[in-house]
């Protein structure tokens, strides 16, 4: 009866939700749930059922995190970007980005406000920045290393070396010449100084190569006719966006080798480097961006760590 009573003048639909396998936390998160979608409703485009189920999910995440049971702490912009990023990590990215939408416009009816942490990451169902798998990366090498010309040859062994090697994207690559690449000379003998690459553009930045490819680049920045040289194509005096297209138009192609995209090498470095567990704050310096927005949507592709190897990390790290 008492329930009854308190679900009164409430939507029929949100009155008689009940998240599947009724969990423990539903019994808490309940009324502030059903109340804030209610008040929602009349500004929002989306059904009653859909509002309720993305909400509660966000609802029960906050309650096991032991946030207050409180509509518009859940709904800052900021706890959605991390609920979309921890909470539905196992999610596709047209799903996440379902989520993302629903709780949106549930907060824009409720409350209002910019994300304090910067904009938020750009999610679709494309796989054009899934990172490439071990055998992925061994195939576009071989692919590379097989061309017919120098030409092509050199090219691709400066997209795939500072793709995941550095994780620059062909914006960055473009302008690059050889002397913004530092990397110690061949006469010198067993020495470990770590070959550089010093990016210009709006993200100019300092990014150390990873050691699997410093030889590589090194390698290729040796072979230039001078420091001012391009590293890539240094024959081609227009230097438009669509140079690294147009160039990996007239590669031969190979079957069984996936295509190479700039995109994807970038995305296969972010996820070595999350991987190898180095700091969030190296990450997001060495890739140029502002936030961990840009890097969320990797979240699916990043090893899991097993249930006991996580409880010693969190014991004693």
């Amino acid at each position: 009866m008492a329930a009854d009573q308190e679900n009164s003048g409430l939507d029929g639909v949100v009155a008689t939700y009940v998240p599947a396998d009724n969990p423990p936390g539903w019994r808490r998160v309940a009324g502030e749930v059903r109340y804030a979608v209610t008040a929602a409703l009349p500004f929002a485009r989306y059904p009653a059922g859909e509002l309720m189920g993305a909400l509660t999910k966000l609802a029960l995440f906050a309650d096991a995190e032991g946030y207050p049971i409180q509509a518009d702490l859940w709904l800052t912009r900021e706890y959605i970007e991390r609920f979309i990023a921890v909470g539905c990590c196992h999610l596709g990215d047209a799903s996440r980005a379902n989520y993302r939408s629903k709780l949106l416009r549930l907060r824009e009816a409720l409350t209002d406000g910019d994300c304090v942490t910067g904009k938020p990451a750009r999610l679709a169902g494309s796989a054009s920045s899934h990172p490439y798998s071990r055998s992925e990366q061994a195939a576009l090498w071989a692919w590379a290393c097989g061309q017919p010309t120098d030409e092509l040859r050199d090219g691709l062994t400066v997209l795939i070396g500072l793709g995941l090697g550095c994780g620059l994207d062909s914006s960055e690559i473009i302008p690059l010449r050889a002397g913004d690449v530092s990397a110690p000379s061949q006469g010198e003998e067993n020495s470990d100084q770590p070959t550089v690459v010093a990016v210009r553009g709006k993200r100019s930045r300092l990014v150390v190569c990873r050691r699997p490819w410093e030889l590589i680049l090194a390698a290729q920045t040796g072979r230039a006719s001078s420091r001012d040289a391009y590293l890539f194509r240094s024959g081609a005096a227009r230097r438009g966006g669509n140079i690294v297209t147009n160039f990996l138009s007239r590669t031969h192609p190979a079957t069984g080798t996936p295509s190479l995209r700039t995109s994807r090498l970038r995305a296969t470095w972010l996820v070595s480097l999350i991987d190898a567990g180095l700091p969030l704050t190296v990450i997001v310096a060495a890739a140029g961006v502002q936030s961990l927005h840009g890097i969320s949507r990797l979240m699916p592709h990043v090893t899991r760590v097993n249930a006991s190897d996580a409880a010693e990390l969190l014991r004693n790290s």
